[in-house]
């Protein structure tokens, strides 16, 4: 029985179903038992991905498919479809033959795929076009496939590209078909066309050992692993290698004391590996990403993809709040400085800078969402952190000032397009183009400043009575816009330390919103609500009730509060403003002065002021 082999690429945007697509591909493939029990998005490994329904890291994996006594082995990679994680996609592509380009028979084309297929397309591959949700009853799949034809065009495809086989799917069903109507069936005409259409790898198997790093993990048993597509020759293990960098200089040299394939969700030990194989492999300690890994007669390094430059930064300090040591297990600098180095010797998008003080960390990163997911994993790893307003990385251009834009293309109900307009406006950003999208919908599409969007979702969301979708691209560095009005209420601070008295607050509820309820812990600094006029106020959440002896009628009524606004952390961090800071911590997330004396607030304020 001879085995073929294709490497393949799953691009889509967020929620199109790729994940499930792939959980399906191994239930058919037979990677899975029958009888085994297997958790649903099984590609979606880690609690943050299940839980928010996204790919965060780009992970690999295999299924053999037979067909008429052949066995193909298709090596499958799931790449994020989020643009804070780009970086991971870019490169992801340099391991594959071709490309299914995943699209929702409703949504459509969609920003970020635009972005992945756009580099998909130049580097030649071929594509495979999947309309997925086929059954969804406000489908429009025949207009959704000229649509990614349109795409395919105006990314400049080659006639090739655009001559794309495509199929009509529903990856929850697991089914795809070349007919429109179909509404059951398998994955066969999927795998048919994968085997027909993707070419086999057609390396040099002969020529010296030669590996491009894609991803890197770490093991505690082995260490640094190193993930990518061998490109030529053939290694075995304890083969002498060294690593060189994009310039051609040796970075390390050492052994292969470890190579691994892949089987369905598992990395499995190999002796040898072969040109077009996807392996990880294990043995050296500083070999990075986009470096290549080769024989030592190799002094040539393999053409890599340029790792996208951070465009947000994020101050990640000790917590030194009153309340600092009472949930979290982990709380020195020299703990937060491990797991930040940690971070950023996996995570080649992260870059982390250690201040003069030795008490905080600027962590630059792609996006909010990048760095949340990293505040996140943290917190629930026992850390606490007190985390600053994010703000943006400028650049100097031919003496300008420059700073990073974004494509914001959003979908919102007809009636909520001119509030959406009026908002981004305020916020610097032009519109560029702005179309019906059908059923009651328009889509808006902006160019703005990465600054402006900052604590803008949260906003969105209400404006458009949660129906509203936003997706945001990094487009460009240009012309620095000026000042960003930034939010027009104060906020309510505590001016002591103890616990919230329910009596207290039932008073404060005129001043303005709360964000904590009775019996919360408070101190002198923290943020328990917000004004409902512009300026801070100073208020006693603490205060309790005289007792005396005298009574009247009506003044001992129950006191009724109303719930407070608890938000999450990625709303904490949007909504605080540049003197605040987020107490982050495994149990709470609290929002306080970066300055807890009223003192030394005055002074700073004064100082700005001069």
């Amino acid at each position: 029985m001879s085995q073929a082999l294709r490497n393949v690429a799953i691009i889509a945007h967020v929620d199109h179903g790729k994940t499930t697509l792939v959980d399906q591909l191994f239930r058919q493939s037979g990677t899975f038992r029958e009888n085994q029990r297997v958790e649903e998005r099984a590609m979606d490994s880690g609690d943050l991905e299940k839980e928010r329904g996204i790919t965060i890291l780009a992970k690999c994996t295999s299924v053999e498919w037979e067909h008429e006594g052949e066995t193909t082995r298709i090596n499958i990679v799931d790449t994020p479809g989020h643009a804070d994680f780009g970086a991971e996609v870019e490169r992801i592509l340099s391991m594959v033959d071709g490309v299914i380009l995943l699209v929702d028979s409703a949504e459509g084309a969609m920003p970020q795929t635009k972005f992945v297929t756009g580099k998909a397309l130049a580097l030649g591959l071929k594509p495979i076009v999947v309309v997925n949700k086929i059954d969804r009853p406000d489908g429009r799949p025949q207009e959704v496939l000229d649509e990614v034809f349109d795409l395919f065009a105006s990314l400049d495809a080659t006639d090739e590209q655009l001559d794309f086989p495509s199929l009509w799917a529903s990856g929850r069903d697991g089914y795809a078909s070349n007919d429109e109507s179909a509404r059951e069936g398998n994955l066969e005409p999927l795998f048919k066309l994968i085997t027909e259409h993707v070419p086999a790898p057609g390396l040099d198997e002969s020529g010296p050992f030669s590996f491009l790093a894609t991803l890197l993990d770490r093991d505690n048993f082995m260490g640094r692993v190193l993930t990518g597509r061998v490109q030529s020759g053939t290694i075995n293990i304890n083969d002498p290698i060294h690593a060189i960098d994009l310039d051609g200089n040796v970075v390390e040299v050492g052994r292969a004391t470890k190579l691994m394939s892949f089987d369905g969700l598992e990395r499995v030990p190999v002796e040898t590996a072969k040109a077009g194989d996807i392996i990880a492999l294990a043995g050296l300690e500083k070999a990075t990403v986009a470096n290549t890994i080769c024989d030592p007669s190799v002094k040539e390094p393999i053409a890599a993809q340029l790792i996208d430059p951070p465009t947000l930064a994020m101050r990640f300090a000790v917590n030194d709040s009153p309340l600092a040591g009472r949930e979290g297990s982990k709380v020195t600098s020299r703990m937060i400085r491990d797991r930040l180095e940690r971070e950023a010797e996996t995570n080649v998008a992260i870059r982390v800078t250690e201040s003069s003080d030795k008490d905080s960390f600027e962590v630059a990163g792609r996006g909010e969402l990048q760095l949340g997911v990293l505040i996140e994993t943290m917190r629930r790893e026992g850390f606490e952190l007190g985390i600053s307003r994010p703000r943006v990385l400028f650049t100097e251009e031919n003496g300008q000032r420059m700073e990073p834009y974004e494509t914001v293309v959003i979908d919102v109900d007809d009636e909520h397009s001119g509030t959406v307009v009026e908002k981004m406006q305020k916020r610097k950003a032009d519109l560029t183009e702005m179309r019906p999208s059908g059923k009651g919908k328009t889509r808006i599409t902006f160019s703005a400043p990465s600054r402006g969007l900052i604590g803008y979702h949260g906003e969105f969301l209400s404006d458009t009575r949660g129906t509203g979708i936003m997706n945001r691209l990094f487009e460009k560095y240009g012309p620095y816009k000026g000042a960003v009005g930034g939010r027009s209420q104060g906020v309510l601070i505590s001016n002591g330390t103890g616990e919230a008295t329910g009596y207290a607050l039932y008073a404060l509820e005129e001043r303005g919103e709360l964000f904590i309820g009775s019996q919360a812990k408070v101190y002198e600094g923290m943020v328990i609500g917000e004004n409902a006029k512009p300026d801070d106020l100073e208020v006693n959440p603490m205060k309790s009730k005289q007792l005396t002896n005298f009574r009247s009628t009506g003044k001992d009524d129950a006191i009724r509060l109303t719930p407070p606004r608890v938000m999450t952390l990625e709303q904490s961090i949007a909504y605080i403003d540049d003197d605040e800071m987020v107490e982050v911590t495994p149990e709470s997330i609290r929002l306080r002065k970066a300055l807890l004396c009223p003192h030394e607030r005055k002074k700073a304020k004064r100082k700005i002021e001069a």
